[in-house]
């Protein structure tokens, strides 16, 4: 591990969010002798980022824990170019009524972890179409298009990957890189901003910013990305086999969402305490050790830890007793789904699709055939079983992990 001086990048290294820095040294320095006013960037592509995005959320949070200044750019602006990193199709188009609904909601989690305000630490939250919307395309070629070329732009992973798999990129997505660079050099003007953090599939566009921020007005800018996050089985974080895991409470219930930290790999317990949680470090090494059946009190820390921080003390409260009662006890949790029972009764293929745990009849008939549905903990095997409205409600699950409530209606 790198021997850092600056208080900020001694806890990023120790936690494990540094995966490239461009000038470690200088970084290391400036941060040890100032305030740094830091930025990431969120296109608005949903009403709600998914965890996919909490790695960089935290890390915005760890630099103002390290005494320096968080700066979220929400991308009114490049949402409407859409990135085209990693992607084969142009994204969709949206209106502008359409992206500023989507800000709005977007803006809950950030308050929940950063303190906004007027000081020299505070966070604060901007938006790129206040300064690209202003942009006139004969400005934008002459004061920022000579300082690109072709040849480069062709070589960056986002272009290249796509031409290479015979996709087309439209000119207007040709141009993200361009607006991306150009963030980075209207903050430092503007807010004296001189960091930029990402994930690595963003380290080509920060580098873009970096190198116009040196070419226009000769300022030295900084860039660190985090490593590409992965589960240990290999899945790429915020997505499951039942759909993105959603940062806000509207998107996905405090339940499910505790749910999937509780119902983690053992072997991403450690890593994800110290990425998503405040707990000290040497509490985080206490409880990766654990082995056996003693991980998954690790794995409840783990995820009240980060429910608690993303929804909340009462939602965190809640979900750990909803599964204390649904698993330790045998009964029925106050925050599981329901779905009710008509007066006629329903199928047990009904019922599985209805409270969400299958997509469709033919996969809750498979889901049956394979033995994975029950009701109050009796394998039910049959597609054409019925629960009755007899007046009281029964457990339903769908394997191990997914539980709800079927009610009389």
């Amino acid at each position: 591990m790198t021997q850092y001086k600056s208080s900020l990048l001694r806890l990023l290294d120790e936690r494990g969010y540094i995966h490239q820095l461009t000038d470690a040294a200088g970084l290391d320095d400036l941060a040890a002798s100032q305030v740094v006013p830091g930025y990431i960037g969120f296109d608005a592509t949903a009403p709600s980022l998914h965890i996919g995005s909490l790695v960089q959320i935290m890390m915005l949070r760890r630099l103002q824990q390290t005494g320096h200044k968080p700066v979220v750019v929400m991308g009114g602006g490049t949402t409407r170019i859409g990135d085209p990193t990693g992607r084969d199709e142009r994204r969709k188009l949206l209106s502008d009524e359409t992206i500023e609904a989507k800000i709005a909601s977007i803006r809950t989690i950030f308050s929940r972890l950063l303190t906004f305000g007027d000081g020299p630490t505070d966070a604060v939250m901007v938006n790129n179409q206040d300064w690209l919307g202003k942009l006139g395309y004969i400005e934008l070629l002459q004061e920022v298009g000579t300082h690109f070329t072709v040849n480069r732009m062709l070589a960056f992973d986002s272009v290249r990957l796509r031409l290479e798999r015979e996709q087309p990129m439209t000119f207007l997505e040709f141009n993200y890189m361009i607006l991306q660079g150009y963030d980075f050099r209207h903050l430092s003007k503007t807010r004296d901003v001189r960091l930029q953090m990402g994930g690595s599939d963003q380290w080509g566009n920060i580098i873009n910013g970096i190198e116009l921020g040196r070419r226009m007005d000769g300022k030295d800018l900084f860039g660190l990305t985090t490593p590409l996050l992965t589960t240990a089985d290999g899945a790429k974080m915020g997505k499951t086999a039942a759909g993105a895991v959603w940062l806000n409470e509207d998107a996905l219930p405090a339940w499910d969402f505790w749910q999937y930290w509780r119902n983690c790999d053992d072997r991403d317990v450690g890593r994800f305490l110290r990425l998503f949680t405040d707990l000290p470090l040497d509490e985080v090494a206490r409880l990766e050790a654990l082995e056996g059946s003693e991980i998954n009190s690790a794995k409840v820390v783990l995820a009240n830890e980060i429910t608690r921080l993303c929804r909340g003390e009462d939602a965190a409260r809640t979900a750990e007793a909803t599964a204390a009662a649904t698993f330790a006890a045998g009964g029925i949790g106050a925050d599981l789904p329901v779905f009710a029972i008509p007066a006629e009764g329903l199928s047990i293929v009904d019922a599985l699709v209805g409270i969400g745990f299958a997509a469709s009849r033919g996969e809750a008939k498979r889901l049956i055939a394979g033995g994975g549905a029950r009701i109050d903990g009796e394998s039910i095997t049959d597609e054409t079983f019925m629960i009755a409205a007899n007046g009281d409600e029964v457990r339903i699950s769908s394997g191990k992990k997914k539980h709800g409530v079927l009610r009389p209606a």
